[in-house]
């Protein structure tokens, strides 16, 4: 080791000695303001205060509101409308006296006035189908928005109120001081959209062969807006797609339906012997102690005899929930149900899935068994499950809400389905169901933060899907070692990030402004902390870090910061570089070799050498000499093949300066030197992990922190001692650092046959 510092003193001190001289002859230039990539993040974070501490844990002042609901809903299956009743009880823990309450009313985007279409450019197509035709200029706008026929207090009085597009607020009849609670009354109804036909995040989807629909139901209540100490009140508009901040309370919910139906949704099914058969009592208790294959609780016979006739009767389903942030349900005489039970480490609980015969039988296969996969991988990273149950329903769309989410994934009509169908139905519901912790546990305010929800749902995502692959190999197909994810390695990356910078924004940016949503919210943030995992901090470090960070937030409202600061206290890892350049930047990885220089090592005295040892008035013969490829002496040197050790100087030094045991503990005795300058292109500062090829066909890897560009973010200098003759480098063998450009990954240069050329040679074949 003393060796090789030796030698590296030597080549910084000729390094640095012309970097001084040239510094002299230089122009005094202007000063400039901090844009070092390591420079603190105080300037884009908030100042810690009694709320949110420095560390990204909660402070001693952290507070959070309530909201409480209890609701009468009714479906009218006929018409496709809802019809609600709720009471409200709002409490107000913050130090504030607030004057009005802000509701949510997120419906009225479907409304017949909505502004949504007219942020969104239009234009018209020199041809088209039928069907876009009708409904592009045809067609009148779907009313479903909410229609609010009365907001009271208990007592029945009138409460004003003002309807701002998707926020209603509600004037209080005196001030809620800090600590004091207020209930109110609202009720409404309005029409409920064809999800399939229409678009949108609920709504029913139609089977005209027998007149049935299946309803997802979400966003149908009004819901109360968060207050906190960040924002005060959280009433940004809902324009469709930055999705809900909400707080969090206890829901009770009488669900009305057709007689016939099957519903489920947040919440313990509390009058579930009122609505169950004896038969599906007996299969419910016997799900509970299944642990490795499903239990129908509504078999697709059964289902498919229901469906064939509509009974004129109804049923009331009663739902409650404790310590949720929102609602959702699904409900259908279509609807086939099944069961089974997961073990945690300290709790069971059931996973529930509710589809049609049309996903069968793709759903009865794997649609529980991802809920439980999910169940398990989520709850290593994080937390334990903290619900009883978490249900997967059969619709054309992901969408998650607590303990219940709506995921895509349907065979053709007779029952065949590719090996995309079936993984892309595994990943989405994995996906939902693993919104259960971000955001419905771990609270973010997905109206400003969507990677908060989405990215870091996203990442773990990816984890959980390569662990079902362990979990239930048949899952996957013969040429498949694993689970073929397609958000997270960095690989999946490049072409965003590389691509053009006018459509690209920070991943820091509001969901609504973002060009390329799916790839900002949730690929780039899942691909940085699978980076962040795998290159940077390495698992243990990570998983140790994101589990703190859970555990603080659980129930509770994080900010961006929080997330930051909390995997830096815990893993003692400094990420300000990391957090700005993957975060509050648009840059992209593209780190390569500019240049490689070989030298021999020899005692011989050249010109250089008398020179300096003429200045520094030393003994030439007493110095070690590095000749560069190409250069006088050069093939001499090569040919005596000396090892730097075996230099009588160096003998010498180590005589003298090193004790016996000393001498015996210096393993290396590098013949070769090479000098090697990695340049970086691309603006994003990432560690420079690089492979070293030998001439015996063995390999080595080093990989330097990302520090290493601190000094100087165009390029580095690196001197390589080594026994061994290197005849290649690699920058980034396992495509770990999403680099946009690996043309300039190696030396040699490798030479590429274009996608052309490689035509051509079929052509002749």
């Amino acid at each position: 080791m003393k060796i090789f510092k030796f030698i590296l003193c030597a080549l910084l001190f000729t390094s640095f000695s012309t970097y001084a001289q040239d510094g002299a002859k230089s122009e005094r230039q202007q000063g400039h303001t901090n844009e070092n990539k390591f420079k603190q993040l105080y300037e884009e974070f908030a100042t810690p205060n009694v709320f949110r501490t420095g560390s990204g844990a909660p402070g001693p002042g952290y507070y959070q509101q309530q909201a409480d609901y209890k609701m009468d809903i009714e479906i009218d299956d006929d018409n496709a409308k809802l019809y609600g009743d709720e009471t409200i009880t709002y409490t107000n823990n913050s130090p504030d006296d607030l004057k009005y309450l802000w509701v949510q009313l997120d419906q009225n985007m479907r409304a017949r006035d909505s502004k949504t279409p007219l942020i969104s450019n239009s234009g018209i197509s020199p041809a088209t189908a039928p069907s876009r035709a009708v409904t592009s200029y045809l067609k009148g706008s779907f009313d479903g928005g909410f229609n609010i026929e009365h907001v009271k207090d208990v007592n029945g009085k009138d409460l004003p109120h003002t309807i701002n597009r998707t926020m209603m607020r509600v004037e209080l009849p005196k001030v809620l001081k800090s600590g004091e609670k207020f209930s109110f009354k609202i009720k409404w109804w309005y029409n409920i959209n064809d999800h399939v036909r229409d678009g949108g995040r609920s709504g029913y989807e139609y089977f005209e062969e027998n007149d049935n629909r299946i309803y997802v139901m979400a966003q149908f209540y009004p819901r109360m807006a968060v207050y906190n100490d960040v924002e005060g009140w959280q009433n940004s508009q809902f324009w469709g797609r930055d999705e809900f901040a909400l707080p969090f309370g206890d829901f009770d919910v009488n669900i009305t339906v057709p007689a016939d139906h099957i519903l489920d949704g947040t919440g313990h099914l509390v009058n579930r012997e009122e609505v169950f058969t004896k038969d599906m009592m007996k299969r419910f208790n016997k799900a509970k102690k299944s642990y490795d294959e499903p239990v129908m609780i509504v078999t697709q016979a059964e289902a498919e005899v229901t469906e064939k006739s509509k009974s004129k009767n109804k049923k009331t389903w009663k739902l409650s929930a404790q310590m949720v942030r929102d609602f959702g349900f699904a409900t259908s005489r279509k609807f086939l149900w099944d069961m089974m039970a997961v073990k945690l480490e300290e709790k069971d609980v059931m996973a529930v899935s509710l589809y049609s015969k049309e996903g069968n039988p793709l759903w009865e296969q794997w649609s529980t068994k991802s809920v439980a996969s999910t169940l398990r991988t989520y709850s290593r990273m994080t937390f334990d499950y903290p619900y009883h149950k978490a249900i997967s329903v059969h619709a054309p769309m992901g969408m998650e809400y607590p303990m219940i989410c709506f995921n895509f994934g349907r065979p053709d009509k007779e029952g065949n389905y590719s090996d995309r169908t079936k993984y892309g139905m595994i990943g989405v519901i994995i996906h939902e169901v693993g919104h259960n912790w971000f955001p419905m546990i771990v609270n973010s305010d997905e109206r400003q933060w969507t990677w908060m929800d989405e990215g870091l749902n996203t990442f773990t995502q990816y984890v959980a899907e390569q662990d079902f692959g362990k979990w239930y190999p048949g899952a996957l197909s013969p040429n498949d070692k694993a689970f073929p994810s397609r958000r997270g390695p960095a690989k999946n990356i490049v072409r965003y990030m590389g691509g053009d910078q006018d459509y690209i924004a920070p991943i820091m940016t509001k969901g609504l402004n973002t060009y390329q949503f799916g790839n900002n919210a949730y690929s780039k943030p899942a691909t940085a902390l699978n980076i962040l995992r795998e290159t940077v901090m390495g698992q243990d470090l990570f998983d140790y870090s994101f589990k703190e960070y859970a555990n603080r937030w659980k129930f509770k409202h994080p900010t961006p910061e929080d997330f930051f600061r909390t995997m830096e206290d815990a893993s003692a890892v400094d990420l300000d570089w990391f957090w700005r350049g993957w975060f509050y930047t648009t840059d992209y990885t593209d780190i390569g070799i500019k240049e490689v220089k070989r030298f021999a090592v020899t005692g011989t005295p050249n010109e250089n050498g008398k020179r300096l040892a003429e200045r520094y008035n030393r003994d030439p013969k007493s110095l070690v000499y590095f000749i560069e490829e190409g250069a006088e002496g050069y093939e001499d040197a090569i040919k005596t093949n000396e090892s730097i050790d075996d230099l009588p100087t160096v003998k010498e030094y180590i005589m003298d300066n090193f004790t016996p045991k000393e001498q015996r503990d210096i393993k290396i005795a590098p013949k070769y030197f090479y000098q090697i300058t990695f340049d970086k292109p691309g603006g994003l500062v990432m560690p420079l992990i690089v492979e070293f090829t030998y001439a015996d066909g063995t390999t080595s890897r080093e990989t330097y922190p990302a520090q290493v560009w601190r000094l100087n973010d165009k390029e580095v200098t690196k001197a390589i001692a080594s026994d061994k003759e290197i005849v290649s480098v690699q920058v980034d063998p396992d495509l770990e650092t999403a680099d946009v450009d690996t043309t300039n990954n190696a030396w040699p240069k490798e030479v590429k046959e274009s996608d052309f050329d490689k035509f051509k040679e079929t052509v002749k074949d």
